[in-house]
């Protein structure tokens, strides 16, 4: 067990158990001991890779999205591009790269990231400062990003967003909590809460009649986040393209999941040292967007969305002055983020956007989704 393994049984011993979502959010940012604080997690050396990571074509693809949007809405001037948990920094390169073919929009971005840990920060001001792109603000959350035209991006950004978890009991919904085996010193566990919790009238009313022992779970964070983008986007104009693995309807089933090295592992047996992460809802992201007075276009397949934005032209045209080596990972990056039983299957792509904006790029006005 870490030493943030330690705090957290003391919290317990003190407090009683604590809720998976306060659970994650110690775990992957703490100050001191969080995964997301202290380190580069991304990459071969690390746990785990991100589209941007696997072929520029992702980012670039996007940086074309972004420049049609902001064309669609008058070109505004000036306007507040931002990508929330920017990893290392490639996706916002590579979509500033492809959005150069419109000069005037990168002298018309204010560019913000939205990144908490001091660690990924110092490494996207590197990756910046190597391509010659604009100095960015930094910000812990988009709430100080300031007010204005946005334009926004998120890639595996509300997966890690902390989830509770609800278990249908014959007398109702528990809360799942995190508590300790054989007292204050024993090892991490899932455990119920003693009663039926308040909160399970947020669940869905389609999640009604699940069966006893089914879990559910409950993205409170992630919610508040896409009804803020929704929010700004209405009032002032504006689009975000969020990208995440999920699911397009509400799920019943414990999607929390652990990843060290590129391998699961438990989630409650290192805490700090593994990624948590847990399957977006984009029924839920979609109707807090919604109700916030935007439009919504999907979630749609990656695949289908990188495959109506050109994917298969841009490789192409990479090809074209690539060496064979290159030439063969060109074709495995297109693969990897297109692959039907991998990750152009598993990750969704959905847009929020002004009324009169949807569908925007790569969403044809069949891709409206569903609400809760």
């Amino acid at each position: 067990m870490t030493g943030l393994g330690d705090r957290l049984r003391r919290e317990i011993a003190a407090r009683g158990p604590m809720s998976v979502a306060r659970f994650m959010a110690i775990a992957l940012d703490d100050p001191q001991h969080g995964y997301y604080r202290t380190r580069d997690p991304l990459g071969r050396a690390g746990d785990f890779t991100t589209a941007p990571e696997i072929s520029q074509i992702f980012g670039e693809l996007i940086g074309i999205w972004l420049v049609d949007c902001w064309d669609r809405l008058g070109r505004p001037e000036p306007f507040q591009l931002v990508e929330l948990g920017p990893g290392r920094g490639t996706l916002t390169v590579d979509a500033l790269r492809a959005a150069r073919i419109v000069p005037a929009f990168a002298a018309a971005a204010a560019l913000h990231l939205v990144e908490t840990s001091p660690v990924l920060r110092a490494r996207q001001k590197a990756t910046l400062e190597a391509a010659d792109a604009p100095a960015p603000a930094w910000h812990e959350s988009l709430a100080t990003v300031p007010e204005g035209p946005l334009l926004l991006v998120a890639n595996e950004f509300f997966d890690a967003l902390p989830i509770r978890q609800f278990q249908r009991a014959a007398d109702g919904w528990h809360e799942r909590m995190v508590g300790c085996e054989d007292g204050p010193g024993g090892a991490l566990c899932f455990t119920l809460a003693p009663r039926p919790s308040p909160a399970a009238t947020l669940l869905p009313a389609a999640r009604a009649d699940c069966p006893i022992g089914a879990v559910v779970e409950y993205g409170e964070a992630a919610e508040s986040v896409a009804a803020e983008i929704g929010r700004r986007i209405a009032r002032t104009g504006g689009g975000a393209l969020i990208a995440d693995y999920g699911h397009s309807r509400p799920g019943v089933g414990d999607t929390l999941q652990a990843v060290r090295r590129h391998r699961y592992a438990d989630p409650l047996a290192d805490p700090g040292e593994t990624d948590l992460t847990a399957h977006v809802d984009f029924s839920a992201l979609a109707a807090a967007a919604r109700e916030s007075g935007a439009a919504v276009d999907g979630p749609v397949a990656q695949a289908r969305w990188l495959d109506a934005m050109g994917i298969a032209a841009r490789a192409a045209a990479l090809k074209q002055r690539a060496t064979p080596d290159q030439c063969r990972d060109i074709d495995s990056g297109v693969e990897r983020l297109t692959a039907a039983d991998g990750m152009g299957h598993l990750f969704q792509m959905m847009s929020i956007a002004p009324q009169r904006l949807a569908p925007t790029a790569g969403f044809g006005s069949e891709s409206r989704g569903p609400t809760r």
